[in-house]
């Protein structure tokens, strides 16, 4: 499953608003809103935790199965750098 950081972000500052509302109407205390808040930012903290663990194996597996590739694309790419670089000198 692909974790959807962006959707997590959107439900994070929907519910902080929601929270903002009922606090303004008296409807939760101060206390309950910092309890609240606290466990919105762990469930937000878990979700980019999900995301950057998928990126990291994304990464790993892309290096593990193209490493050859990647080298050598690497280095053509550094060797045009420095040919444009020393054209425009």
């Amino acid at each position: 499953m692909v974790p959807n950081l962006f959707e997590a972000t959107n439900n994070y500052w929907q519910k902080l608003n929601q929270l903002e509302i009922a606090y303004r109407r008296g409807e939760v205390s101060l206390e309950e809103v910092d309890t609240k808040v606290e466990a919105l930012i762990a469930e937000l903290g878990r979700e980019r935790r999900a995301t950057l663990r998928f990126l990291w194996y994304g990464m790993q597996q892309t290096w593990s199965q193209q490493k050859e590739l990647i080298l050598s694309a690497s280095i053509l790419l550094g060797l045009l750098y420095i040919w444009l670089a020393r054209l425009a000198v």
